[in-house]
């Protein structure tokens, strides 16, 4: 297997963008991770991103980042029709065929034009549960009622779960939700989607999210402290959601395994949880100690673009390593309802 790591990180996100198209919100982000890599854009082997046809309401939401890149020079192009996260480990698969050494990855969403929570019901059986047009609101409540009920866990969990994020948003700047709360503060609130208050749903968020990932040597002479991957597993479970315990993620857990999680201590660890339910339940399929500092940066309940939110974890560990202020770090990343699909990422600042 060929070493490979994060060499730079951009993100942006705002409750509402109405100034900017897609192609005007991906341009700036791009080009600072491109210039903070090192690396030029000529030199660059791929491009993958990661978009989603709905939120535009039209086909080919990938051209509009094509925009923002350029199409010249003539590079190599894919992209996935889910997170970014997803771009990420088509790029470092890229890379391990030995055919590129360098890879920027990217996405991108803006969630404010439409209605988000009834737009993501399109990822559901079309049969036999999309014609009652269930919102990921309303299924991250089943899930949720589910989980607490077979857990035992209260809504004083969930609460402190969504006051930690806001307290640890307070020093991220793209955050979009982020104040100095109390879980008693959340609970104060009311409750919309039983069991879950306002603060336990991720708010919605326009923004994009890129990284440029190298090879090896090149990897080393560009960045001083490379975030090296040194486990990434993604597994699926069941589309339909009768059919899979809603109250635990058995993907995010054999991803974990496979990926080497549990072979060391963990530093950090972000998690791609949307709703504040999911921070407990993968944490717990991460086979986290408690030790490891979850979400630092707030997580998708402090800011989550669509189709980045995914691939800004990635980031955010990495972003730690490089620094110094983290050994090893584990990124999540989630797709689908309820957590149907998920990725594990091992990241490492030991060469």
């Amino acid at each position: 297997m060929r070493d490979v790591a994060v060499v730079s990180f951009a993100c942006s996100a705002v409750p509402q963008d109405r100034e900017h198209n897609e192609t005007e919100m991906i341009g700036p982000v791009a080009r600072e991770a491109i210039t903070s890599s090192g690396i030029a854009k000529s030199d660059l082997g791929f491009v993958c991103s990661g978009s989603l046809d709905y939120l535009q309401g039209g086909p080919f939401a990938f051209v509009a980042g094509l925009d923002a890149i350029g199409a010249w020079p003539p590079m190599r192009e894919s992209h996935v029709e889910m997170d970014a996260a997803w771009a990420l480990y088509e790029a470092w698969i890229a890379i391990q065929t030995g055919e590129v050494d360098s890879a920027l990855v990217y996405g991108f969403g803006k969630s404010s034009p439409g209605d988000l929570h009834e737009i993501m019901a399109l990822q559901t059986d079309p049969y036999y549960v999309l014609p009652l047009w269930p919102s990921m609101v309303d299924m991250a409540g089943l899930q949720a009622r589910a989980y607490l009920d077979a857990s035992g866990r209260s809504e004083k969990d969930l609460a402190e779960v969504a006051a930690r994020a806001q307290r640890n948003a307070q020093t991220n700047p793209v955050a979009v939700r982020k104040a100095e709360v109390t879980a008693d503060d959340i609970l104060a609130q009311p409750v919309t989607h039983d069991p879950l208050r306002d603060a336990d749903i991720a708010p919605i968020t326009d923004g994009a999210a890129a990284v440029v990932i190298a090879a090896g040597d090149l990897a080393r002479s560009v960045c001083e402290r490379p975030a090296w991957i040194r486990g990434i597993e993604h597994r699926i479970e069941a589309h339909g959601l009768g059919v899979r315990d809603l109250t635990e993620s058995e993907s995010t857990r054999t991803a974990a395994r496979a990926a080497g999680v549990g072979d060391r201590p963990v530093d950090v660890a972000e998690i791609h949880a949307q709703f504040s339910h999911e921070e407990l339940i993968v944490a717990d399929a991460l086979g986290l100690d408690g030790t490891a500092a979850l979400n630092p940066s707030g997580g998708p309940l402090a800011a989550n673009p669509m189709m980045s939110a995914g691939l800004i974890r990635i980031g955010e560990v990495a972003r730690r390593i490089t620094d110094g202020s983290a050994g090893r770090g584990v990124a999540h990343a989630s797709s689908g309802p309820c957590l149907q699909q998920n990725m594990v990422v091992v990241l490492e600042g030991n060469d």
